[in-house]
């Protein structure tokens, strides 16, 4: 098993979707001990944003790129291959006004690219990372969950459907901003989740 973490929170220390994305990994590596894991930290390893180089690159044959163009696809194409390779995916996404993080943004504009993790068919687009289970951990202030202000997950659900990830557990954790009562809450609740789905 090929198990790929995605931390996507500015916290380098003290992230609550770092720590519950760090409980599922160790579940996921207890129950298979030989399960390969990859880490991979936005905050500590930005990924570029996408700009009007880099389109210019992506949208340049690969045999008329520059050394400069090929060396940003290149950035893109390692992402999109470690996404490949896993058979878990287990991402960190804080609420940051109520969207996902701008690190997170980056990951999900690098690894979808038509022709190699989607394609546009006569019925619409298909998804090609098929037959990866996705764990995401949802860290937020307030209390969001079914509700108007919880953009992240129809966003999340769209944008891993749209590239053939539909098997997708979500693990909340909320209220984290209410005060420490709030917290152990929340916290407490979120532990009771994973153990629950990764019994």
């Amino acid at each position: 098993m090929n198990i790929l973490q995605i931390n996507s929170s500015a916290r380098s220390v003290g992230s609550e979707s770092t720590r519950l994305a760090d409980a599922i990994v160790a579940k996921l590596k207890a129950a298979t001990p030989d399960a390969q894991v990859t880490r991979r930290d936005l905050a500590a390893e930005p990924h570029p944003a996408i700009d009007e180089a880099t389109l210019g690159a992506l949208f340049t044959p690969a045999d008329k790129r520059s050394a400069e163009q090929a060396a940003r696809v290149a950035l893109d194409d390692a992402l999109i291959a470690q996404a490949q390779a896993a058979d878990v995916i287990v991402i960190g996404a804080p609420m940051y006004n109520f969207g996902v993080t701008t690190q997170l943004k980056s990951w999900f504009d690098a690894i979808a690219r038509a022709g190699v993790t989607f394609t546009y068919t006569a019925n619409g687009p298909q998804g090609l990372l098929k037959n990866k289970k996705v764990y995401v951990t949802l860290a937020r202030g307030g209390m969001h969950k079914n509700g108007a202000s919880d953009t992240q997950v129809p966003y999340l659900k769209t944008f891993l459907g749209f590239l053939g990830m539909t098997d997708v557990t979500f693990v909340y954790s909320e209220g984290l901003g209410m005060g420490p009562e709030a917290v152990a809450k929340a916290q407490a609740q979120a532990d009771a989740d994973i153990n629950a789905v990764l019994v």
